[in-house]
């Protein structure tokens, strides 16, 4: 089992900055891609980042050029640096771990919204 714990969001500007970050814990070898998702009211659950353990990166096409995801091994932590934050960036952003390339773990969820 992985467990994830979420922190940093919060209430923005737009224009603002944010970062989150997502502490693991638990059985983490075999961990082989961590992300970020998020999910607007009444939308469905979309990929915002996600890197792999080889460092190799992607990005959702609304986020590229703002967001930056990265890692820290000896943390066990991945984070998501937001910048130039939309207000269409508001959701809720949830943490992503994938073992063995088929069991995923995800994390409750950190509240960002970004006022006009």
């Amino acid at each position: 089992q992985v467990q994830l714990v979420e922190a940093g969001g919060g209430l923005v500007q737009a224009g603002g900055s944010l970062r989150l970050s997502c502490a693991a814990s638990g059985s983490l070898s075999g961990v082989t891609i961590m992300g970020w998702y998020r999910q607007a009211p009444g939308k469905q659950r979309e990929m915002v980042a996600i890197i792999g353990s080889t460092g190799h990166t992607n990005y959702a096409e609304s986020v590229k050029g703002r967001f930056t995801i990265s890692g820290d091994g000896a943390k066990n932590t991945v984070y998501l640096q937001m910048n130039s934050l939309k207000p269409e960036d508001t959701a809720v952003y949830y943490c992503k771990f994938q073992r063995f390339l088929r069991d995923n773990y995800w994390g409750q969820g950190t509240q960002v919204t970004v006022s006009s």
